[in-house]
C-alpha cells in the first residue's frame, strides 16, 4: 500500500518548518524567523499512530514577480499537486492577511483535501480568536503551536482522515517489481530499453530527460518482472528547476513499490557524492540492493581494473557490502545478461526465510567461536533466535538486556547469518530483545 503525501503550505514565517520539524521528529528544515528562509520543498516521512506518510515542506507563498519568490510558489504548487491531503497554515497572531487569501485562492483550484492549521496558538487564551479563519473556506480551523507542540494530534488525526483508501497492493507476489535510480544521465532509460530491446523510454543526451516513473513490463528467465524507471536524482539545491525536484519524491515512491532496487553508476565520471545519497534512499526503505555500473564499455581497461573498480565501489559504498556488483553497457548490450540473475538472487534473498532450528545452531556456534563480551561488569547472554519477517529479513535475538548489545557484536552475529544463509543483494535487520 503506497503512503500518503502531505503537503505542508502557508504564506512566508507562519511556522511551516517548525511544524514539519515537529512532524518528522527532527530537525531537517532550516528554522529562521526571516520569511524565504525554506526555498525547496524537502521531503520527510513523518508517522501518526499506526500511519507512516510523506511529509513535503515548500517555501512561503507569495504573489510576486520577483524571481526567487516566484520559483517559491512554483515549488509550492508542484508540492501542492503531489499531494493527496494539504495543511494550510496560517498565523494565529496576526489575523488573515490577505496573502492568506491568495494562497486559498490557489488551495480552491488544487480542489485536494485541505486541513487548516492555525498556528502560534500558544495558551488557551488565543483559541477564541481562530473563529475567523472559518472565513477561508476550508471548514473547521485547528488552533495548534509548532513551538509547544500543541493541538498536533487533533490537526493529524483530521489530516489522516481524508487520506485516500488505496486497495491493498495488486502486485503479483510472483512477479519481481524493480526500480532504476540514479543520477542524471547515467543511462537509467538507456538501461530500460535495452532490457525491453525496444525504444519504450525516450532517451536523450540532455540531464533529466525522464520525468516520471514509468511502469514496464518484461518476461526474461522464465521469470515476469516488472520494471519501475525513475526520474533521475538531482542534488537539492544545485538545480531549481521544478521537474527536477519534483522526480525526487517521485523515485522514493517508486522504491517504496520496489523488491529490487538497481543503483545506477557511471563508469565514465566515476562515483559522486549524490550517488551515495540516491543509494541511501534504497538502503533506508529496507529494498534488496543491485550496484550497476554503466558505460563499461567506455573505460580502458587492464586484466585489474573490474577488481579495483569493485574495491572503489565498496569504500564508497560500507553500508551496500551486501550488494552485488554488475558491470556492463546498456549501450552497447555488453554484459547485459549479467544482470537479470543478480535481480533474481537478491529478489529471492529479500524474501528468504531460515528455519529456527538451523538459525540458532549457526547462532550458537557463532558465540561458542567468539563470546559475547562483558559490558560494565555484565555479561550479555543470547537465548535464542528467530526470524519474524522478510522483505527485508528481520531476526529477533533474546537476550538477558538489550543494551548489552553491542553494535560490533550485532554485526559479528549478522555477518555469522550471511556466510551461513548467503543473503546476497538484501539488508538483513537484527532486534536485541529482551525475553518475557
Amino acid at each position: 500500500m503506497r503512503k500518503a503525501t502531505v503537503a505542508i503550505v502557508g504564506r512566508p514565517n507562519v511556522g511551516k518548518s517548525t511544524i514539519f520539524n515537529r512532524l518528522v521528529g527532527e530537525r531537517i528544515s532550516i528554522v529562521e524567523d526571516v520569511p524565504g528562509v525554506t526555498r525547496d520543498r524537502i521531503y520527510a516521512q513523518a508517522e501518526w499512530l499506526t500511519t507512516t506518510f510523506n511529509l513535503i515542506d515548500t517555501g512561503g507563498i507569495e504573489m510576486s514577480d520577483e524571481p526567487l519568490l516566484t520559483k517559491i510558489r512554483h515549488q509550492a504548487e508542484i508540492a501542492i499537486e503531489e499531494a493527496d491531503v494539504i495543511i494550510f497554515l496560517v498565523n494565529g497572531k496576526e489575523g488573515i492577511t490577505a496573502a492568506d487569501e491568495e494562497v486559498a485562492k490557489l488551495l480552491y483550484k488544487a480542489n485536494k483535501p485541505v486541513v487548516l492549521g492555525v498556528n502560534k496558538i500558544d495558551n488557551p487564551e488565543m483559541r477564541e480568536t481562530i473563529y475567523e479563519y472559518y472565513s477561508l473556506g476550508f471548514g473547521e480551523p485547528f488552533p495548534i503551536s509548532g513551538a509547544h507542540g500543541l493541538g498536533l494530534g487533533d490537526l493529524l488525526d483530521e489530516v489522516v482522515r481524508h487520506f485516500p483508501k488505496h486497495e491493498t497492493a495488486e502486485q503479483d507476489e510472483d512477479t519481481i517489481y524493480f526500480s532504476v535510480i540514479g543520477r542524471p544521465n547515467v543511462g537509467k532509460s538507456s538501461l530500460v530499453n535495452a532490457l525491453l530491446n525496444e525504444e519504450r523510454v525516450i532517451v536523450s543526451d540532455m540531464e533529466g530527460t525522464t520525468r516520471d516513473a514509468i511502469d514496464t513490463k518484461l518476461h526474461a528467465y522464465n521469470q515476469d518482472f516488472v520494471i519501475i524507471d525513475t526520474a533521475g536524482m538531482r542534488k537539492r539545491g544545485k538545480v531549481y528547476e521544478s521537474t527536477e525536484k519534483y522526480s525526487v519524491l517521485r523515485a522514493l515512491k517508486a522504491i517504496e513499490r520496489s523488491d529490487v532496487v538497481l543503483v545506477l553508476l557511471d563508469a565514465e565520471t566515476g562515483i559522486r557524492e549524490q550517488d551515495k545519497r540516491i543509494a541511501g534512499y534504497a538502503h533506508e526503505a529496507g529494498r534488496s540492493v543491485v550496484i550497476v555500473v554503466n558505460k563499461w564499455d567506455t573505460v580502458t581497461k587492464t586484466d585489474k581494473t573490474m577488481q579495483e573498480f569493485e574495491t572503489n565501489i565498496r569504500a564508497h559504498f560500507q553500508y551496500l557490502d551486501y550488494a552485488p556488483i554488475v558491470f556492463l553497457s546498456a549501450k552497447s548490450k555488453k554484459r547485459l545478461h549479467t544482470l537479470i540473475p543478480a535481480i533474481q538472487l537478491a529478489s529471492e534473498n529479500h524474501s528468504k526465510r531460515v528455519p529456527t532450528n538451523v538459525l540458532n545452531d549457526v547462532i550458537m556456534d557463532a558465540i561458542a567461536l567468539n563470546p559475547s563480551p562483558t559490558i560494565k561488569g555484565r555479561k550479555l547472554k543470547v537465548l535464542y533466535c528467530t526470524q519474524v519477517g522478510v522483505k527485508p529479513p528481520r531476526f529477533v535475538v533474546f537476550v538477558n538486556d538489550p543494551e548489552l548489545m553491542h553494535f560490533s557484536y550485532e554485526r559479528f552475529l549478522e555477518n555469522k547469518i550471511r556466510e551461513a544463509f548467503g543473503f546476497v543483494g538484501t539488508p538483513i535487520i537484527i532486534v536485541p530483545r529482551m525475553r518475557q
